[in-house]
């Protein structure tokens, strides 16, 4: 991951576009419209921004359970091998995103995938590369929390 130094077109692609993502056929066409600048420029400075870690995925987020299967896990990971396991983790295309926390068990992370099955081998390889348990935490009543924010820009 790179330093970025954002302009005006970042922040606005950045604050404008993490909710009512357009549903077409040429959705970074629309955005582009939008800012005044063409596909080719919303596609590249996309894959800046993720590339520098800013952006962490572009894309629909669809109700759990209704395409496919979904987790959330958890692990107790010694602080020594912290970043060794959230990088393991985050290698792994099914896994959306993982976080630290302060406790015991102290990374979370989503995963999903096409079924239940595949969601259990993912956390089973991760269990066996780690050498540490995987806690499975499916849930058991879902909630639509509003994950976009307008960011402070200095």
């Amino acid at each position: 991951m790179g330093r970025v130094d954002l302009d005006e077109l970042d922040k606005r692609l950045l604050d404008g576009f993490q909710r009512d993502f357009p549903l077409s056929p040429h959705p970074f066409r629309e955005i582009a419209a939008q800012l005044g600048v063409d596909e080719e420029t919303v596609m590249g400075r996309l894959r800046v921004l993720q590339d520098a870690g800013l952006v962490s995925r572009v894309g629909a987020i669809v109700a759990p359970q209704r395409a496919g299967w979904s987790t959330l896990a958890a692990m107790a990971v010694p602080i020594s091998r912290l970043n060794e396991v959230a990088e393991l983790i985050s290698a792994y295309p099914e896994v959306n995103h993982n976080y630290e926390r302060e406790h015991r068990l102290n990374i979370w992370f989503v995963v999903t995938g096409p079924d239940k099955i595949r969601v259990a081998e993912v956390l089973r390889e991760i269990e066996t590369r780690a050498g540490i348990a995987v806690l499975d935490l499916p849930m058991l009543e879902a909630y639509r929390l509003d994950l976009g924010f307008p960011l402070q820009w200095n």
